[in-house]
């Protein structure tokens, strides 16, 4: 899951929504243009040695032990154009049928290491996208009659290709229209909302036109891998240090979040502890226009790629980097600010696990509950595996605080919050299990040559003994259903939530750099000695080829009771409502996803047996949500959302959209100030920020009074 969570990452790359990823990436030089703006990109050999490596990875090592067919090709193909275009709002029917002549092919291509099929697609993609972008800015000064009773269809996905240029300029002309009605019902003057719409189509057509090959390289073998399975993903080298460092929760650098704004990038967000807090000459907004090494010249970055930017910014640790800087509030023409940095080790805490502790009285008996809540299973493998004593680890991180729990804060009871958590490392899976089991089995992988293998927690004893609980929901995945599961299996604690993901296949990273053979980079670093354009470091000193990284699926998790955890996930013993679609997210929505099955039982004892307990503690919970107000007015959310899901257009006359969008607003400040009421506070009018301290998450609520009723009945 956590690798699907970069695969749409990478999608909206494709929709130019560039966000920061490490490396710079470098299109081929020489291209022609295929439009005014817009490069006619072309790859270069060294992904086609890539796409072949992975091709035979794919066919020797993956756990379906597939071949790469005309079948398989038949359906990259239509997985190709699908996520280029999914709402059918770029390509022509011609175009499509165009493309066919390439549907039984892609598999010789891929195994020869021939893209030009799918860059010819891609290009044809710019071209449409440009046309429609540039037709799109031509409206935009039209005058539009806000009064008619039209609708615009937004989502187009189920609907046929459109066949003429003219109908298609007809559907842009109205999600510029609808795009105007929005800004006018927001109530700001019609000459401001036509500046605004201006700039944002601009900004469109600027970030285009900075798509290089690396780009659509990964989104061709995103639709390629994706074929395979949902979870054998390839990396090209930016998105694999990107992916690493969020494993690792940690980077090099000075400590600042970016953004992109109108070509020059602001910061976001100064990280608390990093280089840019302490030296204090940073502040949230000031925007950076130029950087430096050390004591070399300054680069002019305004106009870059996000990536590119960051890349310069970022660094090794202990290097200096020197940044032109256009404090907050400041005229991009004023006079810039210098400021010198030396870059550290960046621990994002923010994304790690942290703690709180929430006070409850049940029946008058005042109870202390710990909640952890973990984001994700990650493990800084590069520091652990250089001795770092202090490497970051989610089970490091959750001991210290079971440690804080249970030594400072004497809580009764410890609930463990997984939901969103999509996964990550496996081996942290179980040493987490580790801290509230003895010793024992955790998990099974049976591999693609079907032995299976039993890990087990080996370190006796538990940082924590008492009543546990786990939150689930449907976003859990993986490691969090490994673990999650193992708690249950073994009578550990109460599972509560929602079914989740149903990820049950496990993924090995493979460093394609390290894989190929030294006479195939000898070869690579003979082109660049020719002047080749291969990707290294953003400055291009580094000669080494940069080849990119591949998760491949090569073995499936089951529980120590032989069930495996794909496509069913674990089921909780308290079920909530689920917020997010059951038939539009999860494992089992996945066409390409393997399926569930079992294997024997592994050799463990369970802790105890909370058969009835847990038969109790449902029929308290059960009790409680027969007079919830918060049950009701959630099982009433979700009806709605289901209900509006049905949809894919809406109206286009002003007074009926600003008379529904109304409706809704009403209804929903009404249920938020029926549940205000109900819990002691004032309600609140529209427009009005809620505190932090009032906000309320009804899951969490209702899992602290279950841990409640099990305190009671211990």
């Amino acid at each position: 899951m956590e690798f699907k969570k970069f695969k749409e990452m990478l999608k909206r790359i494709l929709l130019v929504t560039f966000t920061a990823a490490v490396l710079a990436c470098s299109a081929t030089p020489k291209q022609q243009p295929l439009v005014e703006g817009i490069p006619n990109i072309k790859p270069d050999e060294q992904q086609g040695l890539v796409c072949k490596e992975v091709v035979a990875l794919i066919e020797n090592y993956n756990y379906k032990k597939i071949k790469i067919n005309d079948s398989i090709s038949s359906l990259i193909l239509d997985k190709y154009i699908k996520a280029l275009d999914p709402s059918k709002y770029y390509f022509l029917s011609s175009d499509i049928k165009d493309f066919e002549k390439y549907r039984s092919t892609l598999d010789d291509d891929f195994r020869n290491g021939d893209l030009s099929a799918p860059f010819y697609i891609f290009n044809v993609y710019l071209k449409r996208y440009n046309e429609w972008i540039n037709f799109s800015l031509s409206q935009i000064n039209k005058k539009y009659n806000f009064n008619q009773n039209d609708t615009y269809v937004y989502d187009r996905e189920k609907m046929p290709w459109i066949s003429s240029s003219t109908e298609l300029n007809n559907i842009w002309q109205k999600r510029v229209k609808y795009e105007l009605i929005n800004l006018e019902i927001a109530g700001t003057s019609e000459a401001k909302n036509v500046e605004t719409l201006t700039k944002r189509y601009q900004n469109l057509k600027s970030q285009v036109g900075k798509i290089n090959n690396q780009d659509v390289f990964q989104s061709i073998m995103d639709a390629f891998t994706e074929t395979i399975d949902p979870h054998t993903n390839y990396f090209n080298p930016s998105n694999a240090v990107a992916f690493n460092e969020d494993m690792a929760r940690s980077f090099d650098g000075i400590g600042a979040r970016l953004r992109l704004e109108n070509e020059v990038v602001k910061i976001e967000e100064i990280i608390p502890g990093g280089p840019a807090f302490k030296s204090k000459l940073l502040s949230t907004g000031d925007r950076i226009i130029g950087v430096a090494q050390g004591s070399g010249e300054f680069e002019d970055i305004i106009g870059w790629r996000i990536e590119n930017s960051v890349a310069k910014i970022k660094g090794p640790k202990g290097t200096t980097v020197r940044l032109k800087i256009i404090p907050v509030g400041q005229e991009l023409s004023a006079k810039p600010v210098i400021i010198s940095l030396v870059r550290e080790k960046i621990i994002m805490e923010d994304q790690s696990a942290k703690k709180e502790v929430k006070s409850i009285v049940s029946n008058g008996k005042p109870m202390k509950i710990g909640i952890i809540t973990v984001p994700a299973f990650y493990a800084d493998f590069k520091a652990a595996n250089a001795g770092d004593p202090n490497y970051k680890s989610t089970t490091r991180d959750v001991r210290l605080l079971i440690d804080t729990l249970k030594n400072r804060d004497k809580v009764d009871a410890i609930v463990m919050d997984l939901r969103s958590n999509g996964g990550g490392s496996l081996v942290e899976a179980i040493d987490l299990t580790g801290l509230f089991i003895d010793h024992g089995p955790v998990v099974q992988v049976k591999d693609l040559k079907g032995r299976i293998d039993v890990s087990e927690d080996t370190n006796a004893g538990v940082a924590w003994a008492g009543p546990f609980g786990v939150m689930v929901d449907r976003l859990s995945a993986s490691a969090s259903e490994i673990f999650a599961g193992a708690i249950q299996d073994y009578g550990r604690g109460i599972i509560l939530g929602t079914q989740t993901y149903g990820k049950g296949t496990v993924q090995s990273s493979i460093d394609l750099n390290k894989l190929l053979n030294p006479s195939m980079l000898q070869r690579l670093a003979s082109l660049i000695n020719k002047g080749a354009t291969v990707r290294g470091t953003p400055d291009g000193k580094d000669a080494t080829p940069q080849l990119g990284q591949i998760n491949l699926t090569m073995a499936k998790f089951y529980r120590v009771n032989g069930s495996s955890t794909q496509h069913k996930g674990v089921m909780p013993d308290i079920v909530f409502p689920s917020v997010y679609p059951l038939d539009k997210i999860g494992e089992d929505t996945e066409p390409s996803a393997l399926p569930f099955d079992v294997v024997p039982r592994s050799n463990f004892i369970p802790v105890q047996n909370l058969a009835p307990v847990k038969a109790n503690l449902v029929k308290l919970h059960q009790q409680r949500m027969q007079n919830s107000l918060d049950y009701k007015i959630l099982q009433q959310e979700i009806a709605d959302m289901k209900s509006r899901d049905k949809e894919n257009s809406v109206s286009l006359n002003e007074t009926k959209l600003k008379a529904e969008r109304d409706s809704l607003e009403a209804k929903s400040l009404a249920k938020t100030n029926e549940l205000r009421v109900a819990r002691g506070l004032a309600p609140v009018k529209k427009g009005d920020k809620i505190k932090k301290n009032e906000t309320y998450d009804f899951v969490k609520e209702e899992s602290m009074q279950v841990m409640a009723d099990w305190l009671q009945m211990k």
